[in-house]
């Protein structure tokens, strides 16, 4: 009965439009001949906001919070350049800890999963499999915010997950619900994350922070630190994924989930008590212990080299406020005077050699 309502439903007109993010918001190495190319298969190579539209029980699976989700049935249309129609069926879930719960926010995270993929060629989706769909907690300008973040790490490297924003329509198939549309962030897959640095996803707990390729995590931690994110840890892979060529090598660590971050700044959003920070916009490195600190030299140099296109990520964005564009302005530039003083270098980056700076939360054993 679910697919048979489909059959009723008058097909909608949806298209992608810019954001006004050039070519510096592109990961290293990107191939920009294959975006214009082959649009239709380049997901994640194109910064054009993605309109398309779900049709399922949108109460059912908003509902399906606990315990252990279950896939419902999806109908997801969008309309090419040409003006014709793609539907594909899918199934998707409800995912996540923090923003799953109803008490933090509206809509729950989805985890999206294609079935068919012969039906996926020829699609923007093609050879997808499995996507999360980050979605509004509490307003869709930060989801906004969230999906910047992604595209500066990707700036850093490509060691890092690719986002594409997208305007989606939640449609309820029973015609219950009236139609809501929202920016939502498609992210790439860690599995697709591996593979297109030639390597695998290491599922494996517990390895110290100093396990880590040193010059690929203090990279990694002093992005956490510059948008003011806490809320990762490698033991426990804590809004972090393991990537390696070799298990007999040091593995690669990838962060995601960045809404708790101070550049994103949104209201539900809090440093863990543990962490005895005030808010979220408070910087804290959490990297390990570095005696020396010529060895963030190499560091600090790529986040200088990057310096006018992390700026420009949000100067030229056109979905920004003013307001918050002067915010992040002031934020990122006590950032870069932090990392080109060598007093400020010393003051916060030697926090985890000092032993009255909390620097290790609960949960996440100290190495």
């Amino acid at each position: 009965m679910f697919y048979r309502s489909f059959l009723i439903i008058l097909f909608y007109s949806v298209t992608s439009h810019p954001v006004f993010l050039h070519a510096q918001n592109k990961p290293a190495n990107s191939n920009e001949k294959e975006i214009h190319d082959n649009p239709e298969s380049a997901l994640f190579d194109n910064d054009d906001i993605l309109h398309f539209k779900l049709v399922c029980k949108v109460k059912d699976l908003f509902n399906d919070r606990s315990g252990t989700m279950s896939y419902h049935p999806m109908l997801l249309q969008y309309t090419r350049k040409d003006s014709s129609v793609v539907s594909l069926r899918l199934e998707g879930k409800v995912r996540g800890h923090f923003r799953r719960l109803k008490e933090n926010c509206k809509m729950p995270p989805i985890l999206l999963r294609f079935s068919n993929s012969e039906k996926l060629k020829n699609t923007v989706f093609e050879k997808q499999n499995k996507l999360k769909l980050v979605v509004p907690c509490q307003g869709d300008e930060y989801v906004v915010r969230e999906w910047l973040a992604y595209k500066l790490y990707n700036i850093i490297t490509d060691k890092s997950f690719r986002a594409r924003l997208a305007e989606v329509d939640f449609e309820d198939s029973l015609g219950q619900r009236k139609t809501e549309t929202h920016y939502c962030i498609l992210l790439e897959d860690e599995k697709k994350v591996a593979e297109r640095n030639k390597a695998f996803v290491w599922n494996r707990k517990m390895i110290p922070m100093k396990r880590i390729n040193s010059e690929q995590f203090n990279m990694m931690a002093v992005f956490q630190y510059m948008i003011g994110n806490t809320d990762w840890g490698v033991p426990y892979l804590q809004n972090i994924v393991l990537i390696t060529k070799d298990s007999t090598k040091a593995p690669f660590a990838i962060p995601y989930d960045f809404d708790h971050a101070g550049i994103v700044d949104a209201p539900y959003a809090g440093p863990a008590p543990e962490l005895e920070m005030p808010d979220v916009r408070t910087r804290m490195y959490r990297g390990f212990c570095e005696d020396n600190m010529k060895n963030f030299a190499k560091t600090f140099e790529l986040f200088n080299t990057h310096r006018e296109a992390i700026y420009s990520a949000y100067t030229n964005c056109s979905l920004l406020k003013p307001k918050y564009v002067k915010f992040v302005t002031r934020y990122l530039d006590d950032f870069y005077k932090t990392i080109n003083s060598n007093r400020d270098i010393e003051d916060e980056f030697g926090k985890p050699c000092r032993t009255n700076v909390r620097v290790e939360i609960k949960g996440l054993k100290k190495d």
